[in-house]
């Protein structure tokens, strides 16, 4: 961001009190006023560079966040030493192996009689 000349702001000052009617006539008012002026400026150029490197330490920050962020959320490489494991059985495949169970045997369950 631009700097603030040391004597932009009172001469800012002057012209804005010139336009309301007021003229600024060399005095100690004057002075004091123009030393104000300079203390104000200079107020606003360091609270402009503080901004700007506190902008700077966040950005910096920021994208270091970011790439933590990254290498978390990034998909993994496949390891070549250890296979995956197999997956559990399912429950379909539960079933046929009880029908091989009966059969082999040789037993069918009772059937109920309806009584009518």
């Amino acid at each position: 961001m631009k700097q603030v000349k040391q004597d932009e702001v009172y001469q800012n000052l002057s012209g804005f009190l010139a336009g309301k009617g007021i003229e600024l006539k060399p005095g100690s008012y004057t002075q004091k006023i123009q030393s104000a002026c300079k203390l104000l400026a200079d107020a606003i150029n360091l609270g402009q560079e503080g901004l700007d490197r506190a902008k700077a330490k966040i950005d910096r920050k920021l994208e270091r966040m970011r790439q933590v962020i990254h290498e978390k959320t990034a998909p993994r490489q496949p390891t070549t030493s250890a296979p995956p494991p197999p997956p559990p059985p399912a429950a379909a495949s539960r079933r046929p192996a009880r029908k091989a169970k009966r059969a082999a045997a040789g037993k069918r369950p009772a059937r109920k009689k309806a009584s009518r």
